[in-house]
């Protein structure tokens, strides 16, 4: 059954739905890019996007990083000054009340995001699919991993170890953290129902995680201003921004599944 609201605002919910959520045990929520955009990040692409005009493989490849690390880190640096300067949104605070009132132990939260907004917003159990801004680690693998904060003393930064260290975010033709991606697909499969936020759908393997709850019998709820991929496969779709209806289904959730 898929409801599809092209109006905005929450569909209505008939009773099969209702009772379906109300006997949900297990919860998780997968968010992208869209559950950030109100708190003012920019996207990628654009005259005011993260690539500021410059070619991504100079800048988000191993490659890239190996040719000029000052380069990178410079623009990392930038980035980290605008995600500093933003502050979470109503879509990431009721995620973070959802998690306060399921608990961990029946919620998990899945991100394409690396902005660490959702942790400053209060949710602790997270899956960073791609790893967090936030965070640097050793260039060489010597397995250090540290939070980095501005200014730095030195750019580019240098591990303990005395090799360069590198943003601890996954880059064009690198893998994922493998058992980031079995949390996750783990979770999915688990879960009664899975919130799908401000993502395009198209980026694997996040793309196939709600995939994997409806094919494990799960609710799968996607909120988003457009219609994506995975539309026409949901069971409910509430069309809109994240920010403003994102709380409003939450509540309507907690209330059914708490």
């Amino acid at each position: 059954m898929t409801t599809d609201d092209t109006a905005g605002g929450l569909p209505p919910i008939d009773d099969e739905l209702a009772g379906r959520l109300s006997a949900a045990r297990q919860v998780a929520a997968l968010t992208g890019a869209g559950v950030s955009a109100a708190s003012g990040i920019p996207t990628f692409r654009g005259p005011g996007g993260h690539w500021r005009g410059r070619d991504p493989m100079t800048l988000a490849t191993p490659q890239g990083f190996a040719a000029d690390p000052k380069l990178v880190w410079d623009w990392y640096a930038w980035r980290r000054e605008l995600i500093d300067a933003a502050s979470p949104n109503p879509a990431h605070q009721a995620l973070a009340a959802l998690e306060e009132r399921l608990g961990p132990e029946r919620f998990t939260l899945i991100t394409q995001n690396v902005d660490g907004l959702h942790r400053r917003a209060g949710s602790s159990h997270i899956l960073e699919l791609h790893g967090a801004i936030t965070r640097a680690k050793c260039a060489v693998e010597c397995g250090r991993r540290w939070d980095w904060t501005l200014p730095l003393d030195e750019i580019p930064p240098r591990c303990e170890c005395g090799n360069l260290a590198r943003p601890a975010v996954v880059w064009f033709g690198e893998m994922l953290d493998m058992d980031v991606i079995h949390q996750a697909q783990q979770a999915a499969a688990t879960a009664d129902l899975l919130l799908v936020a401000g993502t395009s759908a198209v980026v694997e393997p996040a793309a196939s995680l709600p995939l994997v709850t409806r094919h494990a019998g799960g609710l799968v709820i996607e909120v988003n201003p457009e219609e994506t991929p995975l539309s026409a496969l949901v069971d409910l779709r509430v069309a809109g921004p994240a920010d403003e209806l994102l709380p409003e289904l939450i509540e309507m959730v907690g209330t059914a599944v708490g």
